[in-house]
């Protein structure tokens, strides 16, 4: 009887040790580089080991909404009024500014939303703080990445490229480029959330505590400013080459 008692015990202990989950984030983006650095740490607080693959935004949400993935590390609160069957965690652990890149060169005005309508506009596919900033005005473009519409900004095919501010800086570190340049203020200010999926939903308040304890100790302002830093080191790699 003990040996049996033992063996299930060794069972149990081994289910538990092995909990993991696959999260998908949107490739090429700072902010979602940062997240892909934080996250796992908050989640080997739990004794859990999560997996983390970059996707285009659409075939991220796709994927999630779906069921094929256990949930997107990073998105703003729409996104859960968007799709019902993800679950949103109630803290926010990082935020992101909207904003517009334009050419140095140019004296370009951009002081809120109601500005952007008059230029050609660029942003990535698939994101949701541009998509909702922009629904609705005519001559928006989708791109795969946000060098690609940088580029067409240096080149003045289009006006303007849309973006969070973390995002576009480290862009142009990577690209060594000085020829654009960020408008000020930013256009708008979202915080940020991890979603998982509603089957997996008893998770949502165990890794919410996490990241509350995390912020009110401190040590999620710690693990940012480490992770930021390193993404803005690879982006000096990349140009060193």
């Amino acid at each position: 009887m003990m040996k049996w008692l033992l063996a299930g015990l060794s069972f149990v202990t081994a289910a538990v040790a092995a909990e993991s989950y696959h999260f998908a984030s949107i490739k090429l983006l700072a902010e979602q580089e940062v997240g892909r650095i934080v996250l796992p740490q908050l989640y080997a607080k739990l004794d859990i080991q999560i997996t983390i693959t970059p996707l285009p935004g659409k075939r991220a949400e796709h994927n999630v909404v779906n069921g094929q993935l256990d949930g997107e590390i990073m998105r703003i609160y729409s996104y859960g009024d968007e799709n019902p069957n993800m679950v949103r965690v109630p803290t926010a652990y990082y935020f992101l500014e909207t904003m517009p890149f334009v050419s140095a060169s140019r004296n370009l005005r951009i002081e809120d939303q109601e500005h952007l309508q008059q230029f050609i506009i660029g942003k990535v596919r698939g994101v949701k703080h541009t998509n909702n900033m922009t629904a609705g005005m005519p001559r928006v473009h989708d791109f795969d990445t946000t060098e690609e519409m940088m580029r067409l900004v240096e080149q003045g095919l289009i006006d303007v490229a849309l973006t969070s501010q973390l995002n576009g800086v480290v862009t142009l570190t990577a690209m060594d480029s000085n020829r654009l340049i960020a408008t000020t203020p930013p256009l708008d200010k979202q915080d940020l959330y991890h979603y998982i999926h509603q089957r997996h939903k008893t998770l949502v308040p165990r890794i919410d505590k996490v990241i509350a304890q995390s912020i009110a100790n401190g040590e999620l302002a710690k693990l940012i400013s480490e992770a930021e830093k390193q993404v803005f080191e690879r982006a000096k790699a990349k140009k060193a080459r």
